[in-house]
């Protein structure tokens, strides 16, 4: 299986290693290399692979499946969106070392990075980030194009929206609903529910 990842900057590069390290345990894939509309990035390494031109160049460049290694959540939505038009495979990345209880769902072009945790009844959505080090309960829901960032803790039954990104070791209680594409900041205490859009931050989370 030949998989493409959209995006060689940090997050392209950290999907990139999950593959890489899912191939060293035995997963049957090539990692053909990046696209990126980064116009410097084209023909260099990263990581030992080549980039190979802009995501325009998809269509000429040999693959099976795709996975996009764009960080921001409403970039990663849109191209995602178009690439389901063009009825392209996607490839789901899930580090070696993650832990997912076994009725965890794990949507397609998901990412899962090393040393996260999914506890059981979990459902994490397509095109979305569980990042390094972070863990969700049992019965939480990633929406699609979410992003749980490194060091997250989310309580049980916990319901993350669409695109909603939740920063760098934050945590929520139990029971609580992140609204769709609303932002909660690094550190914060979410103890109720966040509305649609909105962004919140502090111990506990209050609209900024």
């Amino acid at each position: 299986m030949k998989i493409v990842v959209l995006g060689a900057n940090g997050h392209g590069q950290v999907v990139a290693d999950i593959l890489f390290q899912m191939w060293t345990k035995g997963r049957e894939m090539e990692l053909v290399g990046f696209l990126d509309d980064d116009p410097k990035l084209t023909g260099t390494r990263i990581l030992g692979l080549p980039v190979l031109g802009r995501l325009s160049d998809l269509a000429s460049t040999p693959h099976d499946c795709v996975i996009l290694g764009i960080g921001d959540n409403a970039a990663r939505a849109r191209v995602y969106a178009e690439l389901v038009q063009a009825r392209k495979r996607f490839a789901t990345a899930i580090h070696p070392s993650a832990i997912l209880a076994p009725d965890v769902i794990v949507g397609p072009g998901a990412a899962l990075a090393a040393g996260s945790i999914a506890n059981p009844g979990a459902r994490i959505g397509e095109n979305s980030i569980l990042n390094t080090g972070a863990s969700i309960d049992h019965h939480c829901v990633l929406g699609a194009h979410s992003h749980v960032a490194p060091g997250v803790h989310l309580a049980g039954r916990v319901n993350v929206g669409e695109g909603a990104f939740v920063g760098i070791g934050a945590c929520a209680v139990q029971c609580v609903s992140i609204g769709a594409w609303s932002t909660v900041g690094a550190g914060a205490a979410v103890t109720q529910d966040v509305p649609e859009r909105a962004t919140v931050g502090g111990v506990p989370a209050k609209p900024l």
